[in-house]
């Protein structure tokens, strides 16, 4: 019985495939029969189908393409290469070197130690963690801090303000080059690197430069704009070659003015124009230019976690240009900028302003020995409120009138000490003088582990120690051992400071952890607590002050 019943089942399956395979072939036959189609070939009579024809040229000009035939001839194409250090020294002993380089400043962006050549892919000095996002144009050639046994090369741009031959650029492209060559937009493909180019003259504070060909004909130039005139969400174009591709035009639009994006003394001349406008390596020098034509900025910067574009990007303003350019082409060659000898804090908390009553104005955070500021009687703490009876608002406004003044003047400081108005008359320097001095000092690094522990730790997070007993006799302080993370010192920004010194609180000076203590057990919930930090191996600079107030 059950051998009966699984022989019908059997037969049912037979017929079920039977059925479906009957289906299959029925659709496949009926496909064929629909379609036309056998095999690949197609019999479908296409005599009908009319034949595809190219329009005839239409004009479809806009704005940026009219900006980009009027200033794109000017943009140039620079290359620079750096020989290998034994053909450095050949030159040297042939008693001509290719180019001079004038003096210029230290502590300025291209600097040797804290500034690599952006061009290079070197790195860049920043405060906190700017430095690791943050990057210069680098060139597409190997890298410059590579093998000395290897000529290095490099790419940006640049472009023309005067037929005579005279190009502006960035000072970190040309940077170290022994040879510069320059690209006209007019010079055929395949001849060669391009026209030899010299350095006339560098300025490293805005990473400006201006170098100059021979020209056998007057070129063609760009028009300069009033960087003033630029707003927030106005259209730009810029023009260069990003990754060796040249004439490169993008667009986008002002994202912000004023930018500053390094502190200290290295941000003191750099306030950019931020743009959305697609800018990548190999852009450097080239300009920013306005709906009108005309340019308003350099292209200098991007700000980026990958080295690539990422829609922030940074140009000097025109305004400063025409400054730095005129400066360079005059027969100094250089700029020359005025200073008093001191150092101070850009930008301080509420707290701060509180303890030291200085709601508007600049506070000194330190002197240099033997310059016009120490010699007219000023120190660190003084909160200089006017200049020639002008209010000053911030550092800014400082700088920028100091740095305009020529050496040799005067000027007439109004300044706040301990609560009382006062005035110095205070003489003008060389900027450049101020900055020699400071590196001139020997720098003293201490690395001495603290003991016991910080009396402060649970009302501030923060623990502290006696100097070592090998410290300079210059120096006075607690040294930061260690900032608990989340605590009233990780708040104000104290994290990542172990190692500097706290030289006073509030005002008063801090000479060892008992003179500390005193001060800090008198603090409440409330209270007003504002840090001097100094950096041990930089104690000429007076120091950082942070604060905040204690919940």
């Amino acid at each position: 019985m059950n051998s009966l019943l699984e022989r019908l089942r059997i037969r049912r399956l037979a017929s079920t495939f039977t059925i479906l395979a009957t289906l299959s072939a029925g659709i496949l036959i009926g496909s064929v029969v629909a379609h036309g189609v056998k095999g690949q070939e197609s019999k479908v009579d296409s005599s009908d189908a009319t034949p595809l024809k190219i329009p005839s040229p239409r004009d479809l000009s806009t704005d940026f393409t009219k900006i980009a035939k009027e200033v794109g001839p000017a943009v140039v194409n620079i290359n620079t290469e750096t020989l290998p250090k034994e053909q450095q020294q050949g030159r040297k002993r042939g008693g001509q070197r290719f180019r001079q380089m004038p003096q210029n400043p230290d502590n300025g962006p291209g600097d040797d130690d804290d500034n690599q050549d952006p061009d290079g892919q070197g790195g860049q000095g920043g405060q906190g963690g700017m430095q690791d996002f943050f990057n210069r144009f680098f060139g597409m050639g190997p890298d410059q801090g590579g093998q000395d046994d290897q000529a290095h090369a490099a790419l940006g741009s640049g472009f023309i303000v005067d037929a005579k031959g005279y190009i502006v650029t960035n000072n970190h492209v040309v940077d170290k080059a022994d040879r510069i060559y320059v690209k006209l937009a007019t010079d055929p493909d395949g001849n060669g690197p391009g026209h030899p180019a010299k350095v006339v003259g560098v300025d490293k504070a805005t990473d400006l430069a201006v170098i100059k060909i021979d020209a056998d004909r007057p070129l063609p130039t760009v028009k300069l704009g009033n960087s003033d005139s630029s707003q927030v969400g106005d259209w730009v174009v810029a023009i260069g070659s990003p990754f060796s591709l040249n004439q490169t035009v993008t667009a986008g639009i002002v994202s912000a003015k004023n930018r500053t994006i390094e502190g200290g003394p290295r941000g003191q001349f750099q306030h950019f124009i931020q743009t959305d406008a697609a800018i990548n390596p190999g852009n450097s020098g080239g300009p920013l230019v306005n709906m009108a034509g005309e340019v308003v900025g350099v292209n200098t910067a991007i700000y980026t976690q990958s080295a690539g574009y990422q829609g922030i990007g940074f140009a000097m303003p025109a305004n400063t240009v025409v400054d730095v350019y005129n400066a360079l082409v005059s027969p100094t060659h250089k700029v020359v900028r005025g200073s008093i000898g001191i150092t101070f804090q850009p930008t301080v908390s509420s707290a701060v302003q509180r303890v030291y009553g200085a709601k508007t104005g600049v506070i000194i955070r330190g002197v240099q020995s033997g310059m016009p500021a120490d010699k007219a009687g000023l120190k660190p703490g003084d909160i200089i409120t006017t200049i020639d009876g002008r209010s000053i608002k911030d550092g800014d406004d400082l700088v920028g009138d100091i740095s305009a003044r020529k050496p040799g003047s005067t000027v007439q400081l109004g300044y706040i000490r301990d609560g009382k108005q006062s005035t110095a008359t205070v003489s003008i320097i060389d900027r450049t003088k101020m900055e020699e001095a400071q590196g001139a000092g020997s720098d003293e690094e201490e690395n001495a582990p603290g003991n016991g522990t910080d009396a402060s730790q649970s009302k501030l997070g923060i623990t502290v120690a006696d100097l070592p007993s090998n410290a300079p006799s210059s120096l006075h302080g607690v040294l930061i051992q260690s900032v608990k993370p989340g605590s009233f010192a990780d708040e104000i920004q104290m994290s990542g400071l172990e190692g500097y010194i706290i030289t006073s609180v509030n005002k008063q000076p801090v000479h060892n952890k008992a003179d500390y203590n005193a001060i800090i057990s008198g603090l409440k919930s409330g209270s007003d607590v504002v840090f001097n930090v100094v950096d041990p191996q930089h104690p000429r600079d007076g120091g950082t002050l942070l604060g905040g107030t204690l919940p």
